[in-house]
Formats: C-alpha cells, structure tokens, sequence
C-alpha cells in the first residue's frame, strides 16, 4: 500500500457504491468482498475492494441474485439467462418509448419545415417518457376546486409536501379517479393480519412476496410486517396504479434503500406508483431518473405541480426542504400541523 493510496470507511464506501454499509457486510459475509483493516481494526475499502464492489453492484443492477453474482464473479455463467432474459425485456421497453419519441421529434420537424412552429407544450411532451395514461379532476380542499391534470404518468411518483399540505388528500383524489387504483393507507399494519391471510390464500402471490423479500435482504433490507404489506401490495395482480401513503413507515434506512433500488429495477410499463413520501433516502433528488416525477404540494395550497429534480429548478428548494432523513422522520412521526387556540379544526387532518 502506497501512502497516496486511499481507503475508505465502510459508511463512505457504501455511500459512493449506492449501497447501504448492511449490505456490504452482507457480501462479506457471502464471500464476495473482503475488506482490509486498519491498525485498530476497522474496515476499510481500497481501491481494489471499491471496483469489487461496483462489479457486484452492477450485477445486481442486471438482476442477479447474490448466489448468481458469486457464480458470475468466479467463472461459472449458469443462470444468467433468466435475468437477461429480464433485463431484455427492461431495454426492449425502453427502446419502444424512445421510438414513440423520434415519431413526435419527425411530426415536429416536418411541421417546421412547412412553418407551423411548434407550440412549448409539445416541445416539452417530446422529452417525456411516452404514456397513454393520465388524469384530471377538481382539486378537493383544501385548494379551491382547480383544475387538476397529470399527463405522462411515470412508473414512479413521488408526492412531496410540508405538513397540512393536502398531500393525502391529493392522493386519495388520485386513487379514487385513476382505473382500477387501490391506496394503501397509514393503518396497513393493523390491517397486517388481512395481509398474511391474502398471502396464505393465493400461493404465487405469496412465492412473488417471498422471493422480493429474499432479494431485498441481499440488498441490506430488514424484513418485517411494514415491508410484508408493502410487498404484497407491489406483487399484487393489479390492473390499476398503487398509492401509497408515507412509504418509508416502520422502514429503517437501510430497507427504504433497498426498496427504491427494487423499484427502480421495475419494468417501464409496469403498473404506476405513486409513492407519498418525506424521507430523503427514499426521494433522493440526486438519483432521480427519466421514468420518475415528483409532485409537489405546496404550502401556501397553491396547485400541486410537477417539479424538475434539478438545483435550480421552480420548486426543487421547497421539495428539498420538505425531506428529512429517517432518524428525522422517526422523531416526527405522527405529528400534525399546529393550529392556534381558538380556530376550529378543519373538516379533516392533513400532513
């Protein structure tokens, strides 16, 4: 080891690799990495430890279960069709969208080339992923019955807002107009007994649960009820976009991490979420990509609207300022909006 060489902390180096510090203990503990350590003892990740470390990341990203990744990582390519196979069909959706793309960029330079400029509203829809879905309906209280229209609905959604926003109620108006939507509320783990007899009652449900669960635990994620419901939510054969209110409750950082990651794996044309969320692991603004959007409720009840994920950005500082970290989040758990003596209570709590 040379003096310029640097090793790193096992919190740095996961930070950098974009995984949590349990799930590369948990590829120590397969055999797939092997940290050194320092004088006193710690581990530390140098520089041949890191590009481990990123091949096994990459090969998770492909969709390989931590038992392939070791197969992989020593020679022995068996079982890798299935996850190809997979991540063919992930590229092959891509590919669809970015040619429903180039048909709109060639509508619209024809048009130019015969004078009729485009309008800011196609030129802006060109660089949206393409969706046949959308929705609108009058904004419920406590926005003052506007118009509300979502176009091009992401696989993946998140709804930000500060506390009495009206987030909830956003999402709820989305759960009950969108087709075939279901709304996975704040008391799904009183209603945890009702999931474990869906999942006793359909076995393949219950074998999609179990297998998401083994895959999460490879990425550093603890099981417990607040996943399972989760989870059997997700692998439901539903026909209809999921929304889910406060995703990261009863969720540790590292389990948030490795279920945005799971998510993000998920086919474009998979059914969408709408994910209600104020936990800075599971939106990270960083890491925000093309089949994602964010929703921001304002504070003032202003319209909700969409937000670029990029510093700069009209609304992105309010988004920020809305995310706090899961140690934050447990602190204020259940707390409300404060209202001064005297005011009656509006018709319903929001957060």
């Amino acid at each position: 080891m040379t003096p310029s060489t640097r090793f790193l902390s096992p919190s740095e180096a996961a930070r950098r690799l974009g995984v949590s510090a349990k799930a590369l203990r948990l590829y120590e503990q397969r055999g797939l990495l092997r940290p050194a350590r320092n004088a006193a003892g710690w581990r530390s990740y140098g520089p041949g430890e890191m590009a481990r470390g990123a091949d096994i990341v990459a090969l998770r990203a492909l969709g390989l279960s931590l038992a392939q990744v070791a197969c992989v990582l020593n020679g022995d390519a068996e079982g890798l069709a299935p996850a190809l196979a997979a991540h063919q069909v992930l590229l092959e959706g891509r590919v669809r969208e970015l040619r429903v793309s180039i048909d709109k960029v060639r509508a619209l330079r024809a048009d130019l080339a015969t004078g009729q400029a485009p309008s800011v509203g196609e030129l802006v829809r060109v660089l949206a992923p393409a969706s046949a879905l959308h929705v609108e309906f009058d904004l419920p209280w406590p926005w003052g019955g506007e118009r509300f229209v979502l176009r091009d609905i992401r696989p993946l959604n998140y709804i930000v807002g500060p506390l009495g926003s009206g987030k909830t109620r956003l999402a709820l108006r989305l759960a009950e107009t969108l087709p075939g939507a279901v709304f996975l509320g704040l008391d799904r783990l009183v209603q945890n007994a009702s999931a474990a007899a869906r999942l006793q009652a359909d076995p393949a449900l219950e074998q999609r649960v179990d297998r998401a669960l083994a895959w999460l635990a490879e990425d550093g994620a603890t099981a417990c009820d607040a996943l399972v419901c989760l989870l059997a939510a997700l692998e439901a054969e539903a026909p209809g976009a999921l929304v889910v209110d406060m995703v990261e409750q009863g969720l540790d950082a590292a389990t948030q991490q490795a279920l945005v990651a799971h998510l993000r794996r998920r086919a474009a044309d998979s059914r969408p979420l709408f994910l209600l969320t104020r936990s800075c692991v599971v939106l990270d603004l960083a890491a925000v990509g093309a089949n994602e959007s964010v929703i921001l409720c304002p504070a003032n009840h202003s319209p909700p609207t969409r937000v670029v994920p990029s510093v700069g950005a009209p609304g992105y500082e309010a988004v920020a300022t809305c995310l706090a970290s899961p140690e934050v989040r447990a602190r204020t758990q259940g707390v409300i909006a404060w209202r001064p003596c005297g005011i009656a209570p509006r018709p319903a709590a929001v957060r």
